[in-house]
Parts: structure tokens; sequence; C-alpha cells
């Protein structure tokens, strides 16, 4: 029976491999004796692997007015017909580190402080982190791929007017089908500089929204890449499986087991899309034969209960992953129809930690196993200390809202319970007492989006007999200043590469004051990640070098298409990555107040290919400089 009531027509697609690029290599030889003889592709990296300090990707500017407006997103073929969008080399120049000192009385360091000539006395750390993988598995029934069709508006924002993107990309892209061999080329990539001389890493942290929908497949296939394992990137019918590239099985390289990866809790890995705490009937949408109908949840999460529109899916069949079963249920003679995957099903959040422990990569358990035995079910915090001698600790903290919370707008917001709450305030205290530095890698950044906005840190006042943040905004700006310690907050959620300055409250003690370093998305533009040089200089001081690193992905991979349709986005719609450049984040003030519509000077303009890199200053305190005295003489 006919499915779709409207003129479907018929388009001849361009195919977008590059003719005769794509670099498969047989894994037959391999060492892996599970996989010998099957002829698992592999999908090497270029040989030449550097960082944004030596060279960036550049691309060529977009034409104005566009000729492929952000409704046609989902139309890859025209990327290439116009022959501009997306094209990108690695030519670009090198990114010098932005020399980050921030001089009181409004910033980090002492007036009147300059770099110190002489070299470092020591490198304490060397560590990698990355993010907002979001490993998506395309063909679930469960998504909102259709919300970006609609390209509604966000509303304006009052004092900072319009954010500078006005299409959602997060529900869908073009790189949504090569999730899996990015991470693959980023793990490279990770496993490249660590070989080279003076560049091992003590170890890599990933800041969480690893799956894009808490799917088990979708965290199993992020495990998996980690793991150097075969990787089925489809699911459901595995439609295309041996004939579209991002469809077919391959062999990943797996992380150098020398370096041990930590993980953090993101909204994504718990709630639907990112959004909404999956409830029952959420529950079975994810593991249906029926694509999942509903209104404008973006808009209003309410709506999810309104069947006004198919989702759709990305049909694997296709070369240039093509929506179907998308538009208004009116347009519909029947619900339509996929290959149901019980694979899909939703996690709890106690089931998405304890899938780290089926892993083959170190440490097993990911950080989950440091989790105190007597937390909650569900504790997602823990800390460690990643180098033996060295005096750095590094708390790994669960911020992502509570599924019981109550709250009815998108579950994207910074929170802390009770417990969490006094959880942190104990470490912190603890690294204090034990002169140790400390470093807080959490998956929401703090004080930077526009107030109330889903990104930003809940505030849940206007509902007093509702369940609340345990700590506001300002508290917790102010507990973090009382420890001197406290290097740096690292975080991923905002898919952007920005680092801004949490200056001391008080200017006789720069020391409290305290840096906090993003890092952009693995599946948008610019697709970085970024390396942490930790030194102590020769004045004990300390200084952060933080760099961002381009996969060095291979001619003709899929990888290196994800880079292709990637940029051809950005430009196309503006992605996250614009948002820098409009700097609507909030200044915070001396008195840790927030003020609404002033830039924050902190925050400095990413270059337009959305890297940033610097080196970021820090003073210690007099008795963490005696200690530093004593290690390093």
């Amino acid at each position: 029976m006919k499915e779709h009531k409207g003129l479907v027509k018929s388009v001849v697609l361009l195919a977008l491999i590059l003719c005769g690029g794509l670099t498969i290599i047989s894994s037959g030889g391999g060492s892996d004796t599970a996989i010998q003889g099957q002829g698992y592709p592999v999908y090497p990296i270029s040989s030449t692997v550097v960082t944004t300090a030596d060279r960036t990707i550049a691309y060529s500017a977009a034409p104005t007015p566009p000729d492929v407006s952000p409704q046609d997103l989902s139309k890859v073929w025209l990327y290439n017909q116009f022959n501009v969008y997306g094209n990108t080399s690695t030519s670009g120049p090198a990114l010098v580190s932005d020399q980050r000192i921030d001089p009181a009385p409004v910033g980090i360091m002492p007036a009147g402080f300059t770099v110190p000539a002489s070299p470092p006395k020591a490198k304490l750390l060397n560590f990698f982190a990355m993010t907002d993988v979001h490993i998506t598995d395309k063909e679930s029934p469960a998504q909102l791929i259709y919300l970006q069709q609609l390209y509604y508006p966000i509303p304006p924002v009052p004092g900072l007017g319009n954010y500078p993107w006005t299409f959602v990309t997060s529900v869908y892209s073009p790189i949504m089908p090569y999730t899996t061999h990015v991470l693959d080329a980023a793990i490279q990539t990770v496993n490249a500089l660590h070989k080279q001389p003076g560049k091992s890493f003590d170890f890599g942290i990933s800041l969480g929204d690893v799956a894009n929908s808490t799917q088990y497949n979708e965290l199993r296939w992020y495990i998996d890449v980690i793991d150097g394992q075969v990787i089925t990137p489809s699911s459901g019918a595995n439609l295309g499986s041996s004939t579209v590239d991002y469809q077919m099985p391959y062999k990943a390289a797996g992380l150098d087991k020398t370096i041990p990866l930590y993980q953090t809790l993101g909204n994504h890995d718990h709630f639907f899309i990112g959004s909404l705490p999956v409830n029952a009937f959420l529950r079975q949408a994810y593991i249906s034969d029926t694509v999942f109908a509903t209104g404008d949840v973006l808009l209003n999460t309410l709506n999810v209960n309104n069947p006004l529109y198919y989702m759709g899916v990305l049909d694997g069949a296709t070369s240039d992953s093509t929506i179907i079963h998308a538009g208004p249920v009116a347009d519909f003679y029947n619900p339509p129809k996929v290959a149901a995957d019980q694979n899909r099903y939703s996690l709890l959040r106690t089931q998405w930690i304890s899938e780290f422990f089926n892993t083959t990569s170190n440490p097993v358990g990911h950080g989950f196993n440091l989790v105190d035995p007597g937390a909650p079910s569900g504790f997602a915090c823990y800390s460690f200390v990643p180098k033996a001698g060295i005096p750095v600790k590094v708390i790994v903290l669960d911020n992502t809202q509570s599924e019981n919370d109550g709250d009815t707008g998108i579950h994207g917001h910074g929170y802390l319970d009770p417990v969490r709450w006094a959880w942190l305030k104990k470490e912190l205290a603890d690294g204090d007492a034990a002169n140790q530095l400390m470093i807080i890698a959490a998956h929401i950044p703090i004080g930077v989006s526009p107030l109330n906005s889903n990104l930003e840190w809940w505030d849940n006042s206007a509902n007093p007999s509702g369940t609340q943040n345990a700590v506001t905004l300002k508290e917790l700006i102010t507990e973090l200043q009382i420890h001197p310690n406290l290097l740096m907050w690292i975080a991923g959620h905002r898919h952007v590469n920005a680092i801004k300055a949490f200056y001391s409250s008080d200017p006789a003690h720069p020391e409290n004051g305290f840096w906090q370093i993003e890092t952009s998305s693995l599946r948008d533009h610019p697709q970085n990640f970024r390396t942490f040089e930790i030194y102590v200089n020769s004045d004990y001081t300390i200084s952060i070098v933080a760099t961002n690193v381009d996969p060095a992905v291979g001619d003709g991979t899929p990888a290196a298409k994800s880079r292709h349709y990637a940029v051809a986005a950005q430009q196309i719609v503006g992605s996250p990555a614009s948002l820098i450049y409009q700097n609507p984040s909030q200044l915070i003030d001396i008195n840790n107040q927030l003020v609404i519509g002033t830039p924050d000077p902190s925050i400095k303009p990413m270059l337009t290919n959305g890297s940033y890199n610097a080196t970021l200053y820090k003073q210690l305190s007099p008795a963490m400089k005696a200690r530093m005295q004593a290690l390093f003489p």
C-alpha cells in the first residue's frame, strides 16, 4: 500500500565517495586472531599527526547569500554541486597559544606578573580530553530528526537578542552516520601523539555525551571503538552493510592500553536525545518497529504527547543517508515502519555505568570502579590521582540533572543534588588539606550561557514546592573560590572551544581564581579534542597549555567525509561553534553576580576554524608553593 500521500520526486543523487579515494586495508593480517582472514577493513589515519599548534584545517568561505538553505541541510548532494561547501585542506596556519595572565585586580595573576623567561621546572601532567562524541544510531525509530526541518528560530534572550544560529543541527546533521568513524580516527590520533618524544599521555578523559540518546547499542559502539573491536555501525535490518561506506563493518584501532581512559556522565547518556527523562512511553519507542511521532519537544517538552510529526530515520541503504519516514502525521496513510532492534533499548543510569566494566581497555570500569561503594545507586562521581608522586587530583563530577527532578524543560542544565554537592565540597577540602592541585572534570560548564537557557545552571526557584538545585550558581562559584588549589574546571556540552577566567573575589589572593576550559564536540565542527600540559614554572607558578587537535583523518575515509559534512553544515546553518563570536556568555562580576547582557571579556573569540589554544597561568598559595619547592628544588 502507498505509504505517503505526497508526490514522491525522483532525484538523481551525486555520489560523495571520492573516486578511488576510500582507503581501506584488510585486517586479515592483523594481530587479532578472532578476525584474521575475515577481511574487515580498517581506516588508517594520515601519516602526519600534529596539533593545531603546528597547523590548522583551512576551508573555503561559504557563499553569501547561501545557495543551500538551512531547510535543505539534508540534501547533501548539493554540497558538492556548488563546489564550495565543506572543502578543506590541512594547510591552515599554526594556531599560536594565547598567553593568558589576566592580571589582578580583575584577574587571576598578581598585578605586574610577567611570564618567566626561564624554562619550566617540570611537567606535572600531560593528558587529553574528548567530549560529546554523540555516537548515533541513525536508524533508530526514536529520534527527533524532523525537528531540524521545522527550522524555527530560537526565542530571543532578554538583553541578548537571538542566538547566531536559528536551525537545530543537534537533532539532524549529515555527520550522524559517521560518529563511530570520527571517534576511531581521534583514538588513532591520540595513539600517534602518545608515541611522540616527550608527548606521552598520563591519562585521557571523556567528558560525557558518548551516546546520542542513551541507547545500549550506541554506548556499546563507543566502548568497542575504544577497545579496538569490530564495529557494525548499523542496526535493525543493517541496510547497506555491504555497499555503503558508513554502514560497513570495520575494525577499530583501539586506544593504546598504556593510556588509562576515565569517563564522565553527560545528559545525552541518560536522557532521550539529551532532553527528556525516559518514561515507559519513550522506553517502548526505542525498541518499536514504528517511527516515533511527536510535536516540537524542543520548543515545549509537553509536546511529546502530541503526535504531530513522524520524526524519521536515515536510510542506511543510500550513500547520502537520505531522511525517510518523516513529516506531518496527516500526510501518512499508515504509520511508517522500520526493522525493530532490541539492542536499541534505553539504558538506566545504573546500566550505563555498569557497561563500562565490560571492556578490554584500561582501567576496567573507566573510573566508575572508584565510586564510593556506599554511594547511592547511579552515583557517577569519583576522584583519582593520575600520577604517583605528583600532587594533582582529578575530581570527576556528575553535574547533570536528575531523572526525577520534575523539570518540564530540556534536561541540559547544570545540577547537583544534596549528596553530590556535599561530596564535591568534601573532595575540595580534602585536596586542600593534602596539598593537592585539583582539576574538576564535569560535562556541563558554569557561568557561560544566558540565564535560564537550557545550557546554564538550573534555577527552579520559580517553583518553590518542586525539587531545587542544592546550590545556586553564585554559591557554587563562591565555594570554588575558597579553594586556592583548584586549577581548572574542564567541560564539554556546548560544543565550543572556549576558555573563561573565574577571578578571585579577593584581589589580594589571586590564587583563589581558576580557569574553565571547554572542549568542542567530536561530532560537530570543528571536531577537535584537546591536550593539556601542566607545568610548574621557574617562579613556582603553574602554567596550563591547552591545545586543540584535529583528528588526522585519512584521505577518502568515512571520517574525512564526516569532516567535509561538518564544515558544510557549519557554513550552511551556523552551528553552536558560532556562538562564541557573539559572546553571549554572562559576565560574572567580582561578587559572583551575573551581569545580564554584558559579554564576558575573559572569553576570547576563537578563530574562524572554531579552535582556540591558550597557555593559562595560575598563582599558587604559600602552602602549595612550598610543596612545589620541596618537590622541585
